[in-house]
């Protein structure tokens, strides 16, 4: 194409897009933010419509048509079939000479670290893992959903803090404060006149999220219950993380472990203390770190990787997003 842009970056998630277009030297020309990207509920075609939106706007601000390559990481590219089908998708709009596709919490592990070697677990509204090697060797797991083996994330945690709610109010559970900080947080009187206004939709499903920030807060009171649902997603966290860094052959060595996301983000005390505990125990050598950079960062990173840029532009890069 014969462009001045050496690297588009995007990095979709759920809730919203960040695009990034590169120089060669790492200079950042430009960027854009838009809205989520989610195929499975919206479709590919409405997707890929809304991730143009940035995109486009991004390469005009530039000046550019496109990029010789396009990284890009997005949610739902969870299955080697997902990522081929987004790779054609995006090929097909011609931005790039070339495009590689990686799920987004390959970002948020780029983001974290000086080369691409480590493990990152990524907990926001659901969770996952991966883990790199600099030879291109990688661990990563399906993160479907229960079904595939997955427990945990944002919508996991309200969840089961409505549920152990609901079953101490009626009885059919221990007692747990959460019986009353729920139903206060949400307006209503008590757990019955909750449950009430879910089901009528009184309250939107998508509210349903912010019973993971008083799950916390509750548990900061000293709640066993809240507690022991956030020691479930602490130990889930360290054995994902554990389970990838065997997988890569890094169990023995001194490795970073990037926690990110927005639950992990927030860096609750009690939930990051319980992972660094148990990463302890189970992982010596891992050094675990909170990453709160954007992961747009990540998705340019892993493109000047791709085009082997050289050390100054990755620092260049790292210091506009700083």
């Amino acid at each position: 194409m014969g462009l001045t842009a050496a690297v588009l970056a995007v990095d979709a998630g759920n809730s919203k897009t960040d695009v990034a277009v590169i120089a060669p030297d790492g200079t950042v020309l430009s960027t854009a933010r838009g809205g989520g990207f989610r195929p499975p509920a919206d479709g590919l075609a409405t997707a890929m419509a809304a991730l143009a939106e940035p995109v486009t706007a991004a390469l005009r601000s530039a000046g550019t048509p496109g990029a010789t390559h396009l990284s890009a990481c997005l949610a739902n590219a969870d299955l080697p079939v997902e990522e081929e089908q987004l790779t054609a998708a995006l090929v097909s709009r011609a931005w790039s000479d070339t495009v590689t596709v990686r799920n987004d919490t390959f970002a948020i592990l780029r983001a974290g670290v000086s080369e691409p070697r480590g493990v990152a677990v990524v907990c926001g509204a659901g969770i996952n893992c991966v883990g790199m090697r600099p030879d291109g060797r990688t661990a990563r797991f399906p993160a479907l959903g229960r079904f595939s083996g997955d427990w945990g994330g944002g919508w996991a945690l309200a969840e089961e803090a409505l549920w152990h709610a609901a079953r101490a109010a009626d009885g059919r559970g221990g007692p747990t404060a959460l019986a009353t900080t729920l139903p206060a947080h949400f307006g209503v009187p008590d757990m019955p006149a909750l449950i009430e206004a879910l089901h009528l939709n009184r309250i939107p499903p998508r509210r349903r999220h912010e019973a993971t920030p008083v799950l916390f807060a509750t548990a900061a009171q000293g709640d066993r219950t809240a507690r022991a649902v956030i020691d479930q997603q602490a130990t889930e966290i360290v054995t994902m993380a554990t389970v990838a860094l065997t997988r890569l052959d890094l169990l023995d060595e001194e490795t970073p472990v990037l926690l990110g996301g927005s639950v992990l983000a927030a860096d609750h005390p009690y939930l990051t203390e319980g992972i660094r505990a148990r990463l302890s125990a189970t992982a010596p050598k891992a050094v675990p770190h909170l990453v709160t950079a954007r992961p747009v960062l990540g998705a340019a990173l892993l493109g000047l990787d791709d085009v082997a840029a050289p050390p100054e532009a990755h620092e260049r890069v790292r210091a506009h997003f700083g």
